[in-house]
């Protein structure tokens, strides 16, 4: 799957994402970090790039998503500096889908 991390999405997470055969831009790459570009334009962007976004920052975004607003899919994770297991959580939550487009996903943190 095509991915867009926003700015607070955890770079190693990303990597072991890509590892995996995912193509995941980061903020910082496509030049759009540390401008405090609004939600719903970093929403819009990755939409644009047909890209779902990765984010921690859930409460912004179910806002988003709750508006109506056109997108190309939200994943809203739970922080887990089990880096590994939060992007293998992501793979098995999108394993069966193919597309998340106006759709939210929540994936959490493990309980183990």
């Amino acid at each position: 799957m095509r991915f867009y991390s926003n700015e607070n999405f955890d770079l190693q997470v990303v990597e072991h994402l890509r590892k995996s055969g995912h193509d995941v831009l980061t903020a910082f790459e496509a030049g759009n970090a540390n401008q405090r570009i609004p939600d719903d334009q970093v929403l819009n962007f990755a939409s644009v790039q047909k890209r779902i976004l990765l984010t921690f920052n859930r409460k912004d975004f179910f806002k988003l998503h709750k508006s109506g607003v056109q997108h190309s899919g939200i994943i809203a994770c739970t922080y887990d500096p089990n880096y590994a297991g939060l992007a293998l959580r992501i793979q098995e939550s999108i394993q069966n889908i193919d597309s998340l487009e106006n759709q939210l996903l929540r994936v959490y943190r493990s309980n183990t």
